[in-house]
């Protein structure tokens, strides 16, 4: 474990983290005291991107891997604060545990990460190759990726650690996330005469059935891929005395490496263009959908829901090497995969970055009332993220 003083400085700063709210897109007062604590710790280079994501750069004294240390700062809201028994924003501690919306996912290991790498540099006095970079990424929550893609672009890093919550096990890939959009359009008429209109809900009933019969691709180490209706709205809505001349349904499609826009969107196509065919009146289309959110600076953030799976093969070097760090480091991680989204989908899923997972706490506690991260944990993750700087500069 690192000494007192290092472990009050984790702590102290991911306190101050989780009292700063940070829902998507309001994340400014959390890059104000992440970018405070670069400055008090002498990062070379600090910048805060369009979107809004900053980043603190600490710069090697010989010629080395550029490496990032991705750690996402936006938060979900926090819908009623009454139900909380730790207020949400108060970084409480409490029996070693941090009380706070974002403690777990991912405010703990975001200060892990920063004082981490500080702290590295300080014991190397920069004696090391390369440059540390950690990078307080914006509205992961909306785009897993998409903000992530200026950081790429900018620093092109060589590694990329992801600091999602682990239990301090070492990930190795994801599946990825992709969200279908489904519309089918029907005729309007008064519901008192439904016989003069097409009824887009029985058309979209149809094709619900159909796509039911969809079987994604297994993977042996990510498991299932997935396709699941996740919601489905009448046009218009509500629908008094009308028959409803629209209806729009998401299918929420978990990713596996290799599967393309192409392969993924291929069978609901199919399906669409078979019930034209066969079914008198049907009319419906299937796209990816796309979201668009307002960032902090002002800026306007806007991607496809479309976020790619990614794996690595554990004997890989970079692999080896980081295990035998953290092993050294008296940690014992097992090697095993996300079963969520990450910002590894832009790093390593688009860009063949070689990406790890590595953070503190239970992937289970995200988003969840008297959201809390273990001190504990997130002392053993400081510790594991220097013996990352050691194995991936050296």
């Amino acid at each position: 474990m690192p000494g007192r003083e290092q472990q009050e400085e984790v702590i102290a700063l991911c306190q101050a983290l989780i009292r700063r709210p940070g829902v998507s897109g309001r994340e400014d007062g959390v890059v104000a005291e992440l970018s405070r604590f670069f400055r008090e710790k002498g990062f070379d280079d600090i910048f805060v991107d369009a979107y809004g994501s900053v980043t603190g750069i600490i710069n090697g004294k010989r010629p080395g891997p550029t490496i990032v240390f991705d750690g996402h700062i936006d938060t979900v809201p926090v819908p009623d604060p009454s139900a909380w028994q730790h207020e949400p924003y108060g970084a409480e501690r409490v029996d070693g545990r941090i009380y706070g919306r974002g403690a777990s996912d991912m405010k703990g290991a975001v200060a892990a990460m920063a004082c981490a790498a500080a702290g590295f540099a300080g014991a190397t006095k920069r004696d090391f190759g390369g440059r540390l970079c950690v990078a307080g990424v914006v509205h992961e929550e909306c785009f897993e990726g998409v903000a992530a893609s200026l950081i790429s672009e900018r620093l092109k890093p060589d590694y990329v650690i992801i600091g999602e919550a682990s239990e301090c096990n070492l990930k190795i890939g994801q599946r990825g996330r992709a969200e279908i959009t489904v519309e089918t359009f029907g005729v309007p008429a008064h519901s008192a005469n439904p016989e003069k209109g097409v009824n887009a809900v029985l058309l979209m009933m149809e094709a619900a059935r159909s796509f039911a019969r969809i079987t994604p691709p297994e993977h042996p180490v990510l498991g299932k891929g997935v396709s699941v209706l996740t919601d489905i709205i009448s046009t218009p809505y509500p629908g008094a005395s009308v028959v409803p001349s629209g209806c729009r349904a998401t299918y929420d499609r978990r990713l596996l490496t290799g599967e393309t826009r192409e392969s993924v969107m291929a069978p609901y196509a199919a399906i669409l263009a078979e019930l034209e065919r066969t079914t008198p009146g049907f009319r419906g289309r299937a796209v990816f959908a796309r979201g668009r959110e307002l960032c902090h600076t002002g800026s306007v953030i806007e991607g496809e829901r479309f976020f790619p799976g990614w794996l690595f093969d554990e004997q890989e070097n970079f692999i080896q090497k980081t295990l035998a760090s953290l092993r050294a480091a008296g940690l014992a991680p097992e090697v095993t995969h996300y079963s969520f989204c990450t910002n590894g989908s832009h790093y390593a899923g688009e860009k063949g970055i070689r990406t790890l997972g590595f953070g503190p706490s239970r992937e289970s506690l995200a988003h969840t009332i008297d959201e809390y991260v273990e001190e504990e944990q997130l002392l053993r993750a400081h510790e594991g993220y220097q013996a990352i700087c050691k194995a991936l500069t050296e």
